[in-house]
């Protein structure tokens, strides 16, 4: 494990168990991923940049579309 990792985890153990299973969540996700760097596809490069538009027009996702969005990505 590297010096950064192990400084990480020890920053972690004092958060509330709600925000360290926060953390692991995301560490389960990148894990997933496999060992290689992720290289987005060109369908999600034009998503994100229409995101980014979205965003810069002042477009907000109401709270509704927050929440289905993550549940159905934790299926």
């Amino acid at each position: 494990m590297t010096k950064l990792m192990e400084k990480a985890l020890e920053a972690v153990r004092g958060w509330p168990s709600d925000r360290q299973d926060e953390a692991a969540r995301l560490l389960l996700a990148l894990d997933q991923l496999g060992p290689t760097p992720y290289v987005a596809t060109e369908e999600e490069l034009r998503a994100i940049d229409q995101a980014l538009e979205q965003t810069a027009r002042g477009e907000r996702a109401t709270a509704d579309e927050v929440e289905n969005a993550f549940a159905h990505f934790h299926k």
